[in-house]
């Protein structure tokens, strides 16, 4: 339990015990976050207005009752009935000294199976850059459930079959070289294939017959779908190594994977009542999904011709997770324009009896990446991006920074320091944003090293590294922290707030709420380390700053893991 929450509950119980109201949580927690000292408890003046009360004299009598001797040094009322409460330095040493620097944060004690569907790529073509946002903030929230102690499962949901495969087997049959190298580059191969089911009928409709002797298990064209998948894949996970992600190929779970559960997902739909016939076609209607005419939108589980769509896959998937691997949550992190789909996907399961209603089905939506033209981000010539090609350019944009900014370093050193810079910017930029908004993709600004950048952050953690390696200390000592000036109170506040940031993070899954702490810790040091000389320093007060100095480096470099980011010890 973190000290907001402590407080929280204290607090709830002396309403409680006042208003004769079983429960005054939820008020409670409308309360400020512990910080610069303070607590506010706002939940007296919610309670006061139920109760037809003076707001003052409520937080007087909650005042009086309050028994905070082991955490304030002062409790006041403000205003028109706010609860202030000061945190005590004496508090706060006990609090800071009790951390264990190799844990930090106390593991979750509810653990819960969570499933994260993030990621995601089109086989048979290179990523692009509309693919770094799902990857790497499901990969953020998957690693911080993780280091949380959840059991956590991560699926990488491939589309593998359909239409497309047809088409690149037929294309594939016409050519005649090795079938590794004529997929040495895969966007060059798709973008011929596509061309010529565009325009040739002949060639179209030879890849949907070919699509059906896939379907029905011939050989060859087995054999020439399983390659287009391997080469996919190993292209793919050769970027999630570059990008420091997390999934391997244990965690793809391809769309073919449930093609044996669709009809009975239609038996299933049909048994519950949910089915009507619509043009051939077998639909859900649900009166909650309308367009702007006022009509009932479908959410169509199969075609006329028998095929199944997305949704009949969807369905199959939300059953085995929640049924199978017995999940708590299923978290998708999926573009925000699919939102209507997953809003009638999870509709449809819950009535349909494919997912518990224990089980949790929340769809974390993210904006598009934008040019500074406002548009979505390409190459100049309206081309969409290659990922590898964005990931090469940012490190080389690195290097030549610094390069620039410490050209004593050997090469290796400046690659080295120029890797992690370059990929810790890019996903940094994205990571610090609200993930429901669209973002300017700006390398200048992602690249500098001040404000709320990858850059600024790894700088900090660096120069805290340096503190320890000029005076040869061990920084892996256990230093005795003991609070005295008001700038070493506010780290320390920001220092304990950690576990309500990963907490928080947990709950609502937004990693920009992680990175804005980041950058306000490093802030609070920097205004701590120029207040405060450390080296300077003898003794006990030595030791003291000492171990703020580590804690804010463990602080720091844990949370930037949880993003999925490297540190350097120099820079």
């Amino acid at each position: 339990m973190n000290l907001k929450q402590v407080l929280d509950q204290q607090i709830s119980q002396v309403l409680s015990d006042i208003s004769g109201e079983p429960s005054c949580k939820a008020l409670v927690n409308q309360s400020k976050s512990v910080q610069f000292g303070d607590y506010q408890a706002n939940g007296v003046m919610a309670l006061a207005k139920r109760l037809k009360l003076n707001p003052k004299q409520l937080a007087e009598q909650v005042n009086n009752k309050l028994d905070l001797s082991d955490f304030a040094e002062r409790i006041e009322v403000a205003g028109p009935g706010f609860i202030n409460i000061s945190i005590s330095d004496k508090f706060l040493t006990q609090q800071l000294n009790l951390l264990n620097r190799n844990q930090l944060v106390r593991k979750s004690e509810n653990t819960q199976t969570v499933i994260i569907d993030y990621s995601s790529p089109n086989l048979a073509k290179e990523m692009h850059v509309g693919h770094l946002r799902g990857t790497i903030i499901g990969d953020a929230i998957a690693r911080t459930f993780e280091w949380m102690g959840h059991h956590l499962i991560r699926q990488n949901h491939f589309g593998d079959w359909g239409t497309q495969f047809g088409m690149l087997i037929t294309y594939m049959l016409e050519q005649e070289g090795d079938v590794k190298s004529e997929l040495s580059n895969l966007e060059t191969f798709y973008r011929a294939a596509k061309t010529r089911f565009d325009n040739d009928p002949d060639f179209a409709s030879r890849s949907r017959e070919n699509v059906v002797k896939l379907q029905s298990g011939d050989e060859q064209c087995l054999q020439l779908w399983k390659s287009f998948i391997d080469i996919s894949i190993q292209h793919c996970h050769e970027l999630y190594r570059k990008l420091n992600i997390t999934l391997t190929e244990k965690d793809v779970v391809p769309e073919s994977f449930y093609n044996n559960k669709l009809a009975g997902v239609i038996e299933t739909l049909d048994k519950n009542g949910l089915l009507t016939d619509s043009d051939g076609a077998r639909c859900v209607f649900l009166d909650e999904f309308k367009n702007k005419e006022g009509d009932v939108l479908p959410t169509i589980v199969q075609k006329s011709d028998g095929g199944y769509l997305y949704a009949t896959t969807d369905l199959a998937g939300i059953e085995h997770r929640c049924r199978t691997l017995k999940a708590d949550r299923i978290l998708y992190v999926v573009d925000a324009r699919q939102g209507l789909h997953f809003q009638q996907v999870f509709s449809v399961a819950k009535l349909a009896g494919l997912a518990d209603e224990h089980c949790s089905l929340e769809h974390l939506s993210y904006g598009t990446m934008m040019g500074k033209d406002g548009k979505p981000f390409k190459t100049r010539s309206g081309d969409t991006i290659k990922l590898i090609d964005l990931i090469e350019e940012g490190i080389q944009r690195a290097y030549t920074l610094v390069e620039s900014k410490n050209p004593n370093l050997s090469d290796t050193e400046k690659q080295q320091i120029a890797n992690v810079v370059g990929v810790s910017a890019i996903k940094y930029a994205d990571l610090s944003k609200n993930r429901n908004s669209d973002y300017i993709f700006d390398w200048d600004s992602m690249l500098s090293f001040e404000g709320n950048t990858a850059p600024y952050l790894l700088y900090a953690y660096a120069r805290i590294r340096s503190i320890f390696r000029r005076a040869q200390l061990d920084s892996d000592a256990k230093y005795q922290i003991d609070i005295k000036s008001p700038e070493e109170k506010v780290l320390a506040l920001k220092l304990l707030q950690f576990t309500e940031v990963v907490e928080a993070l947990l709950i609502d899954c937004y990693p920009n709420q992680l990175c804005l702490y980041l950058y306000e810790l490093a802030g609070n040091f920097m205004n701590f380390y120029e207040a405060c000389p450390v080296l300077k320093s003898e003794g006990e007060l030595l030791q003291s700053r000492l171990g703020l100095c580590q804690l804010t480096a463990l602080t720091l470099k844990q949370g930037l893991s949880l993003l999925g980011i490297e540190t350097l010890d120099k820079m």
